[in-house]
This record gives structure tokens, sequence and C-alpha cells, in this order.
């Protein structure tokens, strides 16, 4: 309805009732049009009704919904099922060109700009969360490992002698195949233990750079958001060392837009060194579907070339689930959440040293870790050398999801390469621990679930236990 066909309806309608209705109109539009000029995510959160009225604009834009549209390509935004085309508010024919995923596409003005806009929205965000000097940024149809792997494939243009990619431990799948498939050799540096912690082994990466030569050295690879009680790697000294050397230096961030500290850390990485480009995912962060994320850096013309290795046109979901969310938070929304998750993350620190303390256990000392925590399991090991992996299969069928019980001694081959101590960054931790971590999303109820079943494993498992012990055969007496 536009000014024209207002005037026109108060022929069948009061005039009074048409002027109230096109101000009512007249709000929504407002609030598009400030998006439009600002390109930042509104402070307060829109209601569905406009969301759902600027997609249905959106989607009007494009080809494929044009009244009367012919068309004759192998593209034309057809769809066969009207569920699907009400899922995706038929915004059908995805982001970007055949060599530019952030390139306009004629055929779809409205998805184009949805594209941008979700762009401007999380750019926004990410200067909100604590980077500030962030420079460009797009949200791209694959999760973090794969956009890791983009990331490589950009460097290898420019730095086509290289093979190698330093990387401080993680114990996490994605980010070192992420190295394998882009063809690079991964140099795994171990971390070092400082107290509970685990932290970076700055020293160990720069003998590194020195003894590979660091025309060879694609990249520095470092994590900022992990599971306790590794703890994020010292971007800082890592960023220094790279603009020392001319080495690129890639960060996985994966949930770390949730942190302020994570968000800080990239920050002064930046200013006193050398961040290329940072990668965090969308559904970690945005409680948006599984199938996104974010790549973002201090250069824009970087960014871009990142945004050229893409090759193809991608889908245009993750960009509409988050620009959904964004516009349904809005920045104080968002910023809530945030400040949300860091009480509870408080809350469960709190609770888990309290039952760590009625088992004979402790609550791991790990300061330096904003998101994750980790509680020792050394009694319940002592009982039996089985009981934390049963303590893992117990919460699983209890519901209890996301906690990780971690044992000693398991290996695990990935790529050719053989990690001891695998999911405890470590080759010898010194004692098997439970992870939880408060990530952006839960409640104070999850926390308090979590603990109630966690007592009653513990408990169940010390009592069986303690009843194999005393079940145990007295030794023979001597026959002689």
């Amino acid at each position: 309805m536009n000014s024209e066909n207002f005037t026109l309806s108060e022929k069948l309608v009061s005039a009074s009732y048409i002027r109230q209705a096109s101000e009512a109109r007249r709000g929504h539009e407002q609030l598009v049009r400030q998006l439009l000029e600002k390109g930042k995510c509104p402070e307060e959160g829109w209601s569905e009704a406009t969301v759902e009225l600027f997609l249905n604009e959106l989607a009007v834009m494009d080809s494929n919904n044009f009244l009367g549209n012919c068309g004759v390509g192998e593209r034309e935004g057809r769809v066969a099922s009207n569920m699907v085309a009400r899922r995706h508010y038929r915004l059908i024919h995805g982001i970007g060109r055949s060599g530019d995923i952030a390139a306009v596409q004629p055929k779809a003005a409205g998805s184009s700009l949805l594209n941008k806009l979700t762009n401007l929205l999380v750019l926004d965000i990410l200067k909100m969360a604590g980077v500030r000097s962030v420079k460009s940024c797009f949200v791209v149809p694959m999760a973090t490992g794969m956009s890791l792997t983009l990331c490589f494939l950009t460097l290898r243009q420019r730095r086509p002698k290289a093979r190698y990619i330093i990387w401080p431990r993680i114990d996490q799948k994605s980010c070192f195949k992420a190295m394998i498939t882009a063809g690079f050799v991964p140099v795994v540096v171990e971390n070092v233990l400082e107290g509970d912690e685990l932290r970076t082994d700055v020293d160990a990466v720069e003998r590194q750079i020195c003894e590979l030569g660091a025309e060879t050295v694609l990249c520095v690879h470092s994590t900022t958001s992990c599971f306790a009680p590794r703890v994020p790697d010292r971007l800082e000294e890592l960023a220094t060392l790279c603009s020392k050397y001319n080495i690129p230096h890639i960060v996985n961030n994966a949930y770390g837009v949730q942190s302020s500290k994570c968000m800080h850390l990239i920050q002064q990485g930046d200013r006193v060194g050398r961040i290329d480009a940072f990668v965090q995912s969308l559904d970690k962060n945005f409680m948006v579907p599984v199938g996104g994320a974010v790549i973002a850096g201090f250069d824009e013309a970087f960014v871009q070339e990142i945004s050229k290795t893409y090759p193809g046109r991608a889908s245009a979901s993750p960009s509409l689930d988050l620009l959904i969310t964004l516009l349904t938070l809005g920045s104080s929304g968002y910023k809530k959440l945030l400040a949300d998750r860091k009480e509870i993350y408080a809350f469960l620190a709190e609770e888990l040293k309290k039952l760590a303390s009625a088992h004979g256990e402790r609550l791991l000392h790990t300061p330096h870790n904003p998101i994750s925590l980790a509680m020792s399991l050394d009694g319940l090991r002592a009982g039996c050398d089985q009981a934390p992996t049963q303590l893992g299969a117990m919460l699983f069928t209890r519901q209890v999801s996301g906690a990780r019980v971690v044992p000693l001694g398991k290996e695990q081959n990935i790529g050719g390469h053989t990690f001891r101590g695998f999911m405890s960054h470590s080759e010898s931790y010194p004692c098997p621990y439970l992870n939880a971590a408060a990530a952006v999303g839960i409640t104070r109820d999850d926390v308090a679930l979590c603990i109630k079943r966690l007592d009653k494993c513990l408990k169940t498992l010390r009592k069986e236990a303690n009843s194999l012990q005393n079940s145990s055969p007295l030794p023979s007496p001597n026959s002689s």
C-alpha cells in the first residue's frame, strides 16, 4: 500500500480510519528507512510483523516474484514445493554471483540487498562486542572449519611458496582438518601447563618460524574460544611475532563473539601486531541454525579477496536467519544476552565448585577462559579407571548435553597426525576432568538441572565403586 492506494481506499472506508492505518504503516516504513540510512543494527528489536513486512518487500524485488516474469534460463528461482518457498520467504536466488559471493545479482535485487544489510549489521555487532577497528566482514554459508579453509586458500595466492601452518594445539577436529583440506602441513605446537591452565608456548612458535623459514609458513592459526583447561591463545604476542616475521595470522574465534575477553584479545592483537582475519560461527554466537560463519578482518581489500575466492553463488539461508535474528533482538537485546551469559558463567562456576568440593574434587583454576569450566575427576577415577567414561555416558542418557568428560591417555589419528591425550589439548594433562560451558542463551534453570543430575550420577558411581571394593575377595592365607 502506497500513499495513492491509501487515498483511493478512503472511497471505501472512512477517511479517518484509513489515515490511522496509513500512520501505522508509516511506522513500519520509518524503521526500514532508518535501517537503510544507517546500515546498523537497530537499538530496539523489531516486531515480527515489521520483520515479515520487510522480508516480503525484499522478496517482491526478486525476478522470480515479478508479476508476468518469463524465465528461460537454467536458474530462475523455481521451487516445486510451496512449503519450501514459504520457508525461505520466496527469496530463492541465493546470494552472490559465480565470481564473488558478495556481488549483486541483476535478477535478485531483494536478495542482494538482504546480503548487504546482513553484512553491515553483523559488522556493527562485531564492533559493539569489542573489535572496534574491524573494517569489513561477510556471512558465508559454511561452518567455521570450511570458512577457515577458505581463508587459507586465499592466502595461498599471496604466498605460493608456503607449505606450513603453525598451530598452537587445540583438540578440535574441524580446525585441524581445515588446514589439511586446504593442502597445507599443520605444525602442531604443544601448549605449556601454567597452574591448571594450558597456555600458548610463544617461544616454541617463534622457533618453528625460524627453523622452517618465514617464507614457507602460510600463517599462524590461533584460537580464542576453547574448552578449559585450555585458554585463549596469547594473541598479542602471536600478533607481534607475525608482524615481526611478516607472516599472516588467522584467528579461529568460533564462539568468541559472546565473550568480551575474546573480542578484546582480537582488538589488542590488531593494535600491537598483525591479524589478517578472524572467523566466528553463526549458530554458537547468534543462536541460529548450524551452517554459517562470519569472516572478518582489518583490511577491507583482503576480506574482499576472501569473498572472491568462494566459487559460485551461495545459499542465502544463513544470511536470512541472521538478519531476522538481529532485527528481532536489536543491539540492546543482543547486549542483554551477552550480559546474562556472563552472569550465568559466574553462577555455573560457583555451583560446580560447590559440587566438586562435596565429591572430593575441585574446580580447575582457569581464569583466562571466559566461557568454559573444568572440574577434576581424580577421585572418581581412583575408584575405577573406567568411571570417568561411564559418567559421560550417564550424563548423555540423562539428557545433559554439552558436558564433556575427558579421560586420560586417549589417542586420536587425524589426517596422519597422532594426538596423544586427545581432547585434553595436551599429551599428559595431570587429571581427567569434566567440561561445562556457559554459552549465549544458557539459563539458570539449565545450570541448576545439570548440577542436580551430575550430583546424582557421581553419587551412583561412587556407590558402585564402594560396592566393588567391599565385594573384592580377601587374599588367601599363606599355606606355609
